[in-house]
C-alpha cells in the first residue's frame, strides 16, 4: 500500500531513495546541458555528412536503450529509418547477451549503440562487425570501458555517457531518468548533424531548461497538492494505470511511464494510443477492474484485506484542447464506467519541449509510486 504521508515528508524520501532516483529526476536538466557538451566536445558538431544514411540501427541493453529507440523514430516521423537491434541470450546480462547485424546492413547505414554499462561483449563485437560491414558506428556509454576502446578500433565515434557519483554506488535502473536523458541527448544531436530529425543545440538547452522547470514543480519539497508527479502517484495507489497517450510525441512519453512502472514501481499498466485505445480497452474497463465491479462489502476486513484493484485511466496529451481530439469521448467512456481519470498536458513548446515535460513529470510519478509503496 503506498504511504502518503511519507510523500509529503522530503526527508523520508530521500532515506528511502537508495538508488538514486529523485536525484536522477532532479537532475535531468543538467544530465542534458553535461550530455550536450560532451557530443560537442566528441566532435559531432564537426561532422560533415555525406547524405543520410539508409538505415539507422539502434543497439543496447534494457529499457534505456528501448525507450532511445521508440522516441527517435517517433520524433522522425513516417517513413523512419530507424531500427532497434533487439538482443537475445538466456539471461538479462553483459556477458550474457548477444547483438547481430541484419544480414542486409552495410556500408550506407548508420549503427548507433547505447548503453549505461559498456561491458557488454557482445557490443564490442557488434561495434567490430559494423566496420568489417562498412556501417559507421557511433556509441554513448561510460567513459573507459571496452566498448570505447572497441568503438576506438572500429573508426567510430565515441561519446562519453554524462555520468553522476551516485549512478556507482548503487545498481542503476534501466528506467532511471538520468541514464535516459544522457544517453539520447548526444544521440539527439548527431541526428539533428545529418538531417533526420531537428534538435539543434538551442532546442537541447530548451530541453534542460523544461526539465529545470518540471524539477522545480514536482520536486520533493513541494506539497502533493501542488505537485502533478505526488498527486498522479497518489491516485494511483491500489489502482491499474491504464494509459491513454494522444498526439504523435506522447506515445512514447506514456510507453515509458508504463514500463517505469514496472520497473521502479512494481506495478503493470497497459498502454493505447487514441483513438484505437477506446477500442481496445472498452472491455477492460466494463470488466472487473471498473470501479462499479466491486461494490464496498461491509463485511470486508478493512484491515486484513488489501483494497481490490481498479482501472484508473491516465491521459497524456501533447496537444492543445481546442484542436481535433478524442479526449472528450476518452472521458465519457471512462465515467461510463466509473472509472477515474488523470490529465496530464504539457504547457506550450515545439515538441521536444512538450515530450520532455511529458516524461519528466511521469518519470517523477514513478519514482514517488516506487519510494512510498516500499516504505
Amino acid at each position: 500500500m503506498l504511504d502518503e504521508s511519507l510523500l509529503d515528508t522530503p526527508d523520508g524520501l530521500a532515506e528511502a531513495d537508495r538508488r538514486g532516483l529523485l536525484r536522477g529526476a532532479a537532475e535531468a536538466g543538467a544530465r542534458v546541458r553535461t550530455a550536450a557538451r560532451h557530443a560537442a566536445e566528441a566532435g559531432i558538431g564537426d561532422l560533415k555528412p555525406d547524405g543520410r544514411p539508409r538505415a539507422v540501427l539502434i543497439a543496447g541493453p534494457g529499457a534505456a536503450a528501448t525507450h532511445t529507440a521508440d522516441l527517435l523514430g517517433t520524433l522522425a516521423g513516417a517513413g523512419s529509418p530507424f531500427v532497434r537491434l533487439a538482443p537475445t541470450g538466456v539471461a538479462p546480462a553483459a556477458g550474457a547477451l548477444r547483438w547481430e547485424l541484419p544480414g542486409w546492413a552495410g556500408s550506407v547505414d548508420l549503427l548507433l549503440i547505447a548503453t549505461p554499462d559498456g561491458t557488454e561483449p557482445s557490443l564490442s563485437l557488434l561495434a567490430d562487425q559494423a566496420y568489417r560491414r562498412g556501417c559507421a558506428v557511433v556509441a554513448v556509454a561510460p567513459a573507459g570501458t571496452p566498448l570505447a576502446e572497441a568503438v576506438a578500433g572500429a573508426h567510430g565515434m565515441f561519446v562519453p555517457m554524462a555520468t553522476a557519483p551516485y549512478d556507482h554506488e548503487e545498481p542503476v535502473a534501466a528506467s532511471s531518468p538520468g541514464v535516459f536523458w544522457a544517453l539520447l541527448t548526444p544521440l539527439l544531436a548527431l541526428l539533428d548533424r545529418i538531417g533526420l530529425l531537428g534538435a539543434p543545440q538551442d532546442a537541447l538547452g530548451k530541453i534542460a531548461d523544461r526539465l529545470d522547470t518540471v524539477a522545480e514543480r514536482c520536486g520533493p519539497a513541494i506539497a502533493t497538492y501542488s505537485n502533478p508527479a505526488k498527486t498522479l502517484a497518489a491516485e494511483l495507489a491500489d489502482s491499474l494505470p491504464v494509459v491513454w497517450t494522444e498526439g504523435n510525441s506522447a506515445g512514447p512519453a506514456g510507453r515509458r511511464f508504463a514500463a517505469a512502472l514496472a520497473d521502479l514501481a512494481g506495478r503493470p499498466a497497459v498502454v493505447a494510443e487514441l483513438p484505437e485505445a477506446l477500442a481496445a480497452h472498452n472491455a477492460l474497463l466494463a470488466g472487473p477492474l471498473a470501479a462499479s465491479a466491486d461494490p464496498d462489502d461491509f463485511f470486508r476486513d478493512r484491515v486484513e484485506e488489501a483494497p481490490a484493484l481498479h482501472a484508473r485511466v491516465v491521459l497524456l496529451r501533447d496537444r492543445p484542447i481546442g484542436g481535433l481530439t478524442a479526449a472528450p469521448g476518452a472521458r465519457d467512456i471512462a465515467l461510463s464506467h466509473d472509472t477515474p481519470i488523470s490529465e496530464l498536458e504539457p504547457d506550450e513548446g515545439d515538441e521536444l519541449e512538450t515530450l520532455a515535460e511529458l516524461i519528466a513529470v511521469t518519470d517523477f510519478a514513478a519514482v514517488y509510486l516506487a519510494l512510498a509503496s516500499r516504505a
